[in-house]
């Protein structure tokens, strides 16, 4: 992938209106979403609805209507990435739920961003409540799961994102698994 400084750049460029920079950018902001795509269809039964391409392709469109957006940097875009994808996934689920009242839905793994896959498989939708009930309670935990899950950023990159310590960053995503399992094993 692309230094982070050349993304920025890219980015600034595009901002103000250099068409050329969206046409340099867009490799860049594909392969880095399909990426992160690729980690939670991975986990996916076979056959399902929403392939990594197609949530990648519904995430860049909604991205490039973002045409008055000041990204800061390639964190920040990668966020606000994190946040669409986030929102496709929850949408594909609900809508998929609507249409089979109540069967089958997306199963995706917490601890997937991190590395570890100890934990059992959780459906989006249920995320996505457990995540609003985590920001009534701690926005920037619940910002720390979205950067780090869905957004598949570093817990540098992270920290940047959010302005705080690498540390703070550490802390949020412990306890934020922590509370999330709970809530999603029904307090057990």
């Amino acid at each position: 992938m692309d230094a982070p400084a050349n993304v920025t750049q890219l980015l600034a460029s595009w901002r103000n209106g250099d068409r050329a920079a969206l046409d340099a950018l867009a490799p860049v902001i594909e392969q880095e979403l399909h990426r992160v795509a690729a980690r939670f269809m991975g986990h996916e039964r076979p056959g399902h609805i929403l392939q990594p391409t197609a949530l990648v392709n519904e995430a860049f469109l909604r991205l490039v209507d973002w045409k008055e957006a000041r990204w800061q940097n390639r964190a920040h875009f990668f966020g606000v990435a994190a946040q669409i994808m986030r929102r496709v996934l929850v949408d594909a689920a609900r809508m998929r739920d609507r249409d089979k009242r109540g069967g089958g839905r997306v199963h995706v793994s917490i601890s997937e961003a991190a590395g570890v896959s100890t934990e059992p498989d959780l459906d989006v939708v249920a995320l996505d409540d457990a995540l609003k009930a985590l920001e009534a309670l701690s926005p920037r935990q619940s910002r720390v799961v979205e950067l780090r899950f869905f957004g598949g950023l570093s817990l540098e990159e992270t920290a940047h994102v959010l302005d705080v310590s690498v540390g703070t960053v550490r802390r949020d995503w412990s306890l934020a698994q922590a509370w999330l399992y709970r809530e999603l094993s029904g307090g057990l």
